[in-house]
């Protein structure tokens, strides 16, 4: 079922955070610099296409266009540090 073009831009922001392990933030980030370079355009366009098979499609697509090494998102940062704050090693 098709869903509006922000409600699909936020789906594709939190596949990007659930399954990618980007930070919201970077998750977020990730989706504007895709919408930006016109990633998004034919959503707009269409709206029928906006749905949620199709935001795993499209965050999988803006993860490997966009992502960024997972050494770099706050996620994988807070996840190597304990419950003390010190970094596992």
């Amino acid at each position: 079922m098709p869903m509006s073009y922000e409600r699909h831009l936020d789906e594709v922001a939190t596949l990007l955070y659930e399954r990618y392990e980007q930070s919201e933030e970077a998750a977020i980030g990730l989706v504007m610099a895709a919408q930006e370079d016109g990633f998004f355009s034919g959503h707009d366009d269409d709206p029928s296409i906006c749905t949620l098979e199709r935001a795993q499609e499209d965050a999988r697509a803006v993860f490997q266009q966009y992502g960024h090494p997972l050494a770099s998102t706050g996620a994988q940062r807070q996840r190597k540090q304990g419950a003390t704050g010190k970094r596992k090693r």
